[in-house]
């Protein structure tokens, strides 16, 4: 069970305070928006994990999150409701964020934390009326449950102690997921890593032996191994919307840069792919990563 140190009570000038509980995967901090009035950032052990606009949910405010967003928005005819799979649920933005854009959405949310799951939920509450449903459990055996063919998008973020687990990493694991998806679907994972890239390069070699087409969007910096940060690829069976996810990739307040096609064989540098038997979890922060 978790324990609050504070329950986001407001202050005197009516401005809500932080709330702190200790969950199963580390220390969980709510720390309120001062320019968004109902907008919350959730972080684990100091690491930012997820923004929240209650006011807003089609608001993005991390640069990884957007990205995931402008994938949203690009896999299917605007408006259309979409059957999504959230490995890793963290304060539920994105599922928030298709519920906003997408109504009557059918949504399963895989979260290993079940005392983040508790916190989220109180503080953070979901829209009854959207078709969110919250397993806790481990991602890859939540998604052994879904149905053959059953997803048109499957999202995966998924962190413990800032690191992607290792059997989340996988030729194996992804083979489960094309499994989950339709035809025609997409999956989409947010990738953390720093020089050299290694664990990058080698997600996106995995990700081509299950998958026909491929993108990796992230900062220029990142691409070019100058600093740690994220990395979101995207893959699918069927052709990518290459053109229009660049042209927002790099629109955005922090401009991106997208590599697909030879461009992106050439960065995967002959990495070899990843199998259950070799995997290992992403690289562990560095201590400014966070400042």
């Amino acid at each position: 069970m978790a324990k609050s140190k504070r329950r986001g009570r407001t202050g005197g000038g009516g401005s809500p305070e932080p709330v702190v509980e200790q969950v199963d995967g580390g220390l969980a901090e709510l720390i309120p928006d001062r320019e968004r009035p109902r907008a919350w950032t959730l972080l684990l052990d100091g690491a930012p994990q997820s923004h929240v606009d209650l006011d807003d949910p089609a608001y993005l405010s991390f640069e990884y999150q957007r990205r995931l967003g402008h994938i949203v928005d690009l896999v299917a005819p605007p408006g259309r409701p979409l059957q999504v799979v959230h490995l890793g649920g963290g304060a539920f933005t994105l599922a928030r964020y298709i519920a906003a854009t997408r109504p009557r959405s059918t949504q399963q949310i895989v979260e290993l934390d079940a005392g983040l799951v508790q916190l989220v939920r109180k503080q953070l509450p979901l829209d009854p009326t959207a078709r969110i449903r919250v397993r806790s459990g481990d991602a890859r055996e939540g998604l052994g449950k879904i149905p053959d063919g059953w997803a048109d998008l499957v999202i995966a973020d998924v962190f413990s102690g800032a690191r992607t687990p290792a059997h989340l990493t996988s030729t194996e694991f992804l083979t489960e997921v094309r499994r989950a998806l339709k035809p025609g679907g997409h999956y989409t994972a947010n990738l953390a890593d720093g020089p050299p890239l290694a664990h990058v390069r080698a997600q996106v070699a995995t990700a081509a032996t299950v998958f026909p087409e491929l993108a990796l969007a992230a900062d220029p910096t990142v691409l070019r191994g100058r600093r740690f940060g994220n990395a979101v690829l995207l893959a699918s069976d069927v052709p990518l919307p290459v053109a229009e996810l660049t042209r927002r990739v790099a629109s955005d307040p922090h401009p991106g840069r997208v590599e697909h096609g030879r461009a992106l064989a050439d960065f995967t540098g002959g990495a070899a792919a990843v199998t259950d038997a070799s995997a290992k979890p992403s690289p562990v922060p560095p201590p400014a990563a966070f400042r």
